[in-house]
């Protein structure tokens, strides 16, 4: 017998990805600080960031918002 568990049918937005991705370059290497604009990861994404920066206008992100704003969305949910 197989047992599902909640967590189990759950599929994350991509952006849960980005946003556990930016925070470890916030916690664990320090590479740049919460305080810090977005646009201080751009180079950190390299090739892939032309798709993360269109998803974050989506979600009415600038790269001069802090990367605070961003860590800080509980849900991420589109229109």
């Amino acid at each position: 017998m197989v047992e599902l568990t909640a967590d189990a049918a759950v599929v994350h937005h991509p952006m849960v990805k980005f946003q556990r991705q930016v925070e470890s370059l916030v916690k664990k290497s320090k590479m740049v600080k919460p305080s810090d604009p977005i646009w201080k990861i751009a180079l950190l994404f390299g090739d892939d960031w032309a798709h993360w920066k269109k998803e974050l206008e989506e979600f009415d992100f600038s790269t001069q918002d802090p990367i605070a704003d961003l860590l800080a969305v509980q849900t991420w949910e589109e229109d």
